[in-house]
């Protein structure tokens, strides 16, 4: 149950209430700021490696090199005040030639441009005043080969610096502490040749990579080059996989970059060079709130521009950029949002173990929401993010509990008798997994235990924003190691509830988060309905199990393992209802007993139903336990848990009610 305050509390049990609730939009999408690029410059420069810095003054730095028929050479540019009236076709030669590629960063008034030549050689031009002047280009030292296709650099807050090298299979770093260059180092990994590096400072260096595995498949990966945050300063993270194709194919990765505003932003290059070949951007953040070195990001989305050399992403002050050698993108970074609760009509909010919807209608007799997604509606377009807030009115003036949040599905103009609404319709997470399909195989654990079912489920869920919360857990989830497959074309909802049926945990989603709950017999109750808070309507089931024997089957090297659970009392009443099971991955009895205790703890959740009506409990969630008392019933104190929850607020009618669905403890 979420908190309350104790004034919120209170209000909530009076025989007379006065409900308030808050309504609004805001540009986000799962708890992240949804960017709306502007392109600001589109030019004839050919499109090639290249890099951008933002300096402290505000200032845009751009460097490209030329095509090898142009000798490669290095250009940079400054545009000391970009915007929407800026030109950006202006570049400087540096008289530097035959770059191989490039790489910028800035901390500051400091600027640096590397890039490596033909020569072998590591180069860099500094500036000190925002790359107003340059000094003279510095041999920071040599790569082994000129096989170079991966360069970036990135600032420590105290004015060190990492440069980062990919040549042929290897990644080197070089940093610079205190203004004196260090020796290279080599990473410990083993892939087959890397095609790019993009790399930003936060704690620790964090990266993302693009090549080939030892097999030959395409990857993009990410990784972190430790400074004492996440990782011991000097180690390797794991790398993490973000896209996989397979080796021989028409996919491949190329050319990352990296940003961190709100979240960890990403853009890279999707190759395909199969019939209607292209090269393709492609945009993805880090779940906010997880830890980079866990590798959990959305599902990666296409740019509109076809590019085999990516953009680059920086931001400063209001803004994120977008560069490449002939185009300049931005985009506002602010959260924006609308409040709609002065106009509500109604609300109807239902969520349940797989679903979670919202149906908002907003008064418009004065057309104020005639044309929503321009102008002042601008942010109440398809994809924003709905969120709503249950409270009422206590003494200390109007109090809420921050409730779920949805994304806007659809809009709904009605018109009748004089009478005009708007409808919104927007559902929650659990659309949004139900949408995500796989696009390449993914698999866990086929030779190796790495990926517990918790993990692979924190994956998933990233897939669709969310971040994996833990209300509590059992032993199962984080010690069980299932070869599992995703198979190209599973949905995430699908997923999701496969790997819930390993394991007795089971999840509810709210806003940008799922919560992991271990639903235990012996669980408290969190709040209590039929004395202060009184129940208006009383419906309880009590069923037969529909299952009360499993039996589970598994596999110890090609012997037969098997375990048989029973509920004895239930056996006793309705003979028994056997539920077969069988699951290579269960290699010892004790595995199986655990499967098969966590669909018998299912069935016995699900064999006791009902519902109450009462007013709203403004913090009530999926899963928590209540004790209810009513007499008439037999209930004194009866515990159940929540399974489902419909709130209905129509303040014409002076509704505002919730009923509760339920199931056994």
């Amino acid at each position: 149950m979420r908190q309350l305050s104790t004034t919120l509390l209170t209000a909530q049990k009076q025989a007379a209430t006065i409900p308030c609730v808050k309504v609004a939009a805001a540009n986000k999408i799962a708890g992240v700021v949804r960017y709306d690029w502007s392109r600001l410059y589109t030019g004839s420069e050919d499109d090639y490696y290249h890099a951008m810095a933002m300096p402290g003054d505000g200032s845009l730095i751009r460097a490209r090199a030329t095509l090898p028929a142009d000798s490669r050479k290095l250009y940079r540019q400054r545009v000391a005040d970009p915007g929407a009236g800026s030109d950006f076709s202006q570049w400087t030669y540096t008289g530097q030639y035959n770059a191989v590629v490039t790489a910028a960063a800035a901390l500051g008034a400091e600027v640096s441009i590397f890039w490596t030549n033909t020569s072998r050689e590591i180069r860099r031009i500094k500036s000190t005043d925002y790359g107003v002047s340059w000094g003279s280009s510095e041999l920071i030292d040599y790569t082994p080969t000129t096989a170079i296709y991966g360069l970036t650099a990135a600032y420590k807050s105290n004015g060190d610096l990492a440069i980062f090298f990919a040549d042929q299979a290897t990644l080197y770093v070089k940093k610079n502490l205190s203004g004196t260059w260090q020796t290279k180092a080599a990473w410990d990994k083993t892939t087959g040749n890397l095609s790019g590096a993009a790399a930003i400072y936060s704690g620790d260096w964090y990266l993302l990579l693009t090549g080939k595995d030892s097999s030959g498949n395409f990857k993009l990966w990410s990784l972190v080059y430790g400074d004492g945050g996440e990782v011991a300063a000097g180690s390797w993270s794991a790398l993490k996989e973000l896209a996989s194709a397979p080796s021989g194919g028409t996919f491949e990765y190329r050319q990352p970059f990296l940003d961190k505003t709100d979240a960890c932003r990403c853009f890279f290059v999707e190759a395909f060079t199969g019939n209607e070949a292209y090269s393709r951007p492609f945009w993805s953040y880090a779940v906010p709130g997880a830890s980079f070195v866990d590798g959990l990001w959305h599902e990666p989305v296409p740019f509109n521009l076809s590019s085999a050399y990516g953009l680059s992403i920086r931001h400063l002050g209001d803004y994120a950029w977008l560069t490449a050698p002939g185009g300049v993108w931005r985009a506002p970074m602010a959260a924006q949002s609308i409040d709609l609760t002065e106009d509500i009509i109604s609300v109807r909010q239902e969520l349940d173990e797989k679903a979670g919807t919202i149906t908002i209608e907003l008064k418009n007799e004065d057309g104020k929401y005639t044309a929503p997604g321009q102008g002042d509606l601008a942010v109440l377009d398809i994809g924003c993010q709905i969120e709503f807030s249950p409270g009422y009115v206590t003494a200390d003036g109007s109090e809420w509990s921050a409730g779920p949040s949805f994304f806007l599905e659809a809009l709904e103009h009605n018109s009748a008798g004089g009478l005009a609404s708007l409808v919104l319709h927007a559902r929650d997470g659990w659309a949004a997994l139900g949408e995500w399909e796989a696009r390449h195989q993914f698999r866990w654990n086929k030779t190796t235990g790495d990926f517990s079912v918790k993990s692979i489920i924190a994956f998933v869920l990233g897939r669709a924003g969310l971040k994996l919360e833990v209300e509590s857990q059992s032993a199962v989830i984080t010690g069980f190691y299932p070869d599992f497959t995703v198979s190209p074309g599973d949905d995430g909802r699908t997923v999701i509830t496969r790997l819930l049926s390993f394991v007795p945990d089971v999840l509810f989603v709210e806003g940008d988060k799922a919560y992991l709950v271990n639903p235990l017999a012996t669980d408290n109750s969190v709040y209590s309905y039929g004395g202060a808070h009184t129940i208006r309507e009383g419906r309880y089931r009590l069923g037969a199990m529909g299952k009360n024997r499993v039996q589970v089957e598994g596999d110890a090297s090609g012997a037969l393992v098997l375990a048989d659970n029973f509920t004895w009392d239930e056996i006793g009443r309705s003979y028994d209802r056997l539920d077969k099971v069988g699951d290579k991955n269960l290699s010892t009895v004790a595995k199986a007993k655990d499967r098969g205790q966590a669909i018998l703890r299912e069935m016995e959740i699900k064999a006791v139903s009902g519902a109450i009506v009462t007013p709203v409990n403004c913090g009530q969630q999926l899963y928590d336990v209540i004790d209810i008392t009513d007499v008439k019933a037999g209930l004194n104190a009866a515990k159940r848990r929540v399974l489902g929850l419909v709130l209905v607020y129509q303040p014409r009618r002076g509704e505002y009610s919730q009923r509760i669905l339920l199931g056994g403890v």
